[in-house]
């Protein structure tokens, strides 16, 4: 397994909290099938505490990133193998409570049989580190359970952690079991592009964007049906 820091961060209007970026990478497997991918790892927080967003495949490499800091929670955007596979490891490490929405026990008993996240997270909960708040905007279609966690007060306008719900492009993946074309598109619509239009969307998976830059492009995804 590899992983990397990236660069830059979003820091809220103080400059003391921030979103840290690293890459991991590994395999997600559904259906059968195994592929090999790069995963976006969030951290946010200040100096003294922060969350993990998708602590995916390198438990070692997030640990290391966050180093001393207290661990407020491990925030999972949805529960595909790649995206969980880690939590764990990464809960217990760091000591720090899991979230998942229960949509996407299933998936979870699928990686890790017998055992249970320590919290469920529903639409509308938030989630607040080092005085920074974490909206949960619950976002079905590429999994029942999947949530985005929206940050009104971090970067210049605003930022919203999409995981495999929206990327540079388009949605996130529906042809796997537990997903659902309409359903995203729903999602999408209702949920991520009605934030302001400057709202920097950070992904699960490559590039970030915005959410102006993806508005002017949703009948397109509609047509062309994925």
């Amino acid at each position: 397994m590899t992983a990397r820091q990236a660069a830059p961060q979003r820091t809220d209007a103080s400059g003391r909290v921030r979103v840290e970026h690293l890459v991991t990478a590994g395999t997600f497997s559904l259906d059968g099938g195994t592929w090999e991918v790069e995963n976006n790892v969030w951290i946010v927080g200040d100096d003294e505490q922060c969350v993990v967003i998708d602590p995916a495949h390198d438990a070692a490499a997030v640990t290391a990133a966050v180093g001393a800091r207290d661990t407020r929670a491990v925030l999972l955007t949805h529960g595909h193998d790649d995206h969980i596979r880690a939590a764990l490891e990464v809960a217990e490490a760091l000591r720090a409570p899991v979230h998942l929405h229960p949509a996407d026990t299933v998936l979870w008993e699928q990686v890790h049989p017998g055992t249970h996240v320590d919290l469920e997270i529903v639409d509308g909960d938030c989630i607040t580190v080092a005085g920074t708040r974490l909206v949960v905007l619950h976002t079905p279609g590429h999994s029942p359970g999947s949530v985005c966690f929206s940050a009104p007060e971090l970067g210049e306008h605003g930022v919203v952690f999409s995981g495999d719900t929206l990327f540079r492009g388009g949605p996130g993946a529906t042809g796997r079991s537990y997903s659902d074309f309409p359903t995203i598109i729903d999602s999408i619509r209702d949920r991520l592009l009605s934030l302001p239009e400057g709202t920097e969307v950070l992904t699960g998976h490559g590039d970030p964007t915005t959410v102006g830059a993806e508005a002017p492009h949703l009948q397109e995804w509609i047509d062309r049906g994925h």
